[in-house]
């Protein structure tokens, strides 16, 4: 048997990824061959320098970027600009994640990211009578032909050799395929650059890796391992573990896992430059976005953040938190402690572009506490005030009641309510 082949005594996981799954998406609603056509996802009336959230592999074969700005594709290139569809990409990934239910438990599936999920597959392979090559076919192929998008699948004895495989091999595979064995992982790909390519390392990792004379997973593998954990501490048993193409992580350990420490917040990149006091009036909006969705998932903090980022590169982003008084999830208080924050850190003569607000380690509301400088029954009326606005906002949409600040030419609450994720939700073709 092939080294790269899993057998029937290991773990068997896959990880699917649809290729270019917002554009080929679009592609696809048109009635156009995702793989052929020249199409870019990307919001146009934002402005020439706005991201575009997804290309076809037609543009990614041109040597266009994927995360390319709408300027930095060639002016004399024929192509198709969709406006992004937020509602209609969850939708499809619900129907992808149906499919994936015809062959495994929710259980044994794990969803990554809209567009990639990891399955295990190591209970069915006997059931089904297939390899694990042949039923991530069968289920690619179902995904194909019910849907119309090409996926990519990567296999692997454990989680993070199924991701590696599909990052770095499945691509270059001519089934879109690509397994991965602790041993296979070790002959391909022990001497491959760079780390970048390979799953949780990035830029400023590869860097300090490098400076110790370390390029490869080869050269962590049989770098002293009392070395690697003075330079890099705990990461040091993560880089070791994926060096040697180990995984300890199972999926019943996902889906397990609760994070001790959680936090909610907001945060929007600006369409344009927004002064200093136009950026006030953002941050007073997402205030009251923030206690909304706090008295809706009925948390309380003590604790919060802002974050402001500038127009101008040379110009770092400011950052700064406080504690509050109280424990609660009062807009009235929320509001006073956003402001006080952005006098204090935000600088005034500088184009802003960024703002991201943070309540941190929110706890449930019965663990809600007073002040003796904070009215409790200021604080239950503003809570039940919320929770009314909360309820004719789910019954008659999100912009049912605003106020007097959305009105404000600077205001984003209007538009942003009419977005998933940042982009436009709408499901209708453009």
């Amino acid at each position: 048997m092939n080294s790269s082949s899993i057998s029937d005594n290991h773990n068997c996981f896959l990880i699917i990824d649809l290729k270019s799954f917002y554009a080929s998406v679009e592609c696809v609603d048109r009635g156009l061959d995702p793989m052929t056509t020249l199409l870019a996802v990307a919001d146009k009336e934002r402005s020439k320098g706005t991201i575009c959230l997804a290309i076809t592999p037609a543009m990614k074969a041109l040597g266009i970027k994927n995360r390319c700005r709408i300027y930095e594709i060639p002016k004399h290139l024929n192509y198709i600009i969709a406006p992004p569809r937020m509602k209609r990409y969850i939708d499809v990934s619900a129907d992808i994640y149906g499919i994936y239910l015809s062959y495994v438990a929710k259980e044994d599936i794990h969803v990554y990211s809209i567009d990639e999920s990891f399955l295990d597959v190591t209970t069915y392979l006997e059931l089904y009578g297939l390899s694990g090559h042949d039923l991530a076919l069968r289920i690619m192929t179902d995904i194909r032909e019910k849907l119309g998008l090409r996926a990519t699948c990567g296999i692997g004895t454990n989680l993070y050799l199924a991701k590696v495989a599909l990052d770095i091999l499945a691509k270059h595979s001519p089934d879109f395929i690509a397994e991965l064995t602790e041993e296979s992982f070790r002959q391909r790909l022990w001497t491959h650059r760079p780390l970048t390519d390979f799953w949780k390392i990035g830029p400023g990792t590869q860097r300090r890796l490098g400076s110790l004379g370390i390029y490869t997973q080869g050269d962590i593998a049989i770098f002293p391992d009392d070395l690697l954990y003075k330079n890099f501490g705990v990461l040091a048993e993560y880089l070791i573990d994926h060096a040697w193409g180990r995984e300890p992580c199972t999926m019943q350990d996902i889906k397990n896992y609760r994070s001790r420490s959680k936090s909610l917040s907001c945060g929007q990149v600006l369409m344009r430059d927004y002064t200093y006091d136009e950026a006030l009036i953002i941050v007073k909006e997402m205030t009251d976005e923030l206690s909304l969705n706090m008295v809706a998932a009925h948390v309380v903090s003590s604790n919060v953040s802002l974050y402001i980022g500038y127009s101008a590169e040379s110009f770092p982003p400011t950052g700064a938190s406080t504690n509050l008084q109280v424990t609660t999830n009062s807009y009235r208080i929320l509001l006073d402690a956003y402001v006080q924050l952005y006098y204090r850190s935000t600088r005034r003569n500088i184009p802003i572009r960024r703002v991201g607000i943070s309540a941190n380690s929110v706890l449930d509301e019965c663990y809600e506490h007073y002040s003796f400088f904070v009215d409790p029954e200021v604080m239950e009326k503003d809570r039940k005030i919320t929770q009314s606005v909360n309820q004719i906002k789910a019954r008659y949409g999100k912009n049912a009641i605003l106020k007097g600040m959305d009105l404000y030419e600077a205001g984003n609450t209007r538009d942003r309510n009419e977005f998933i994720g940042g982009h436009k939700a709408g499901s209708t073709l453009y």
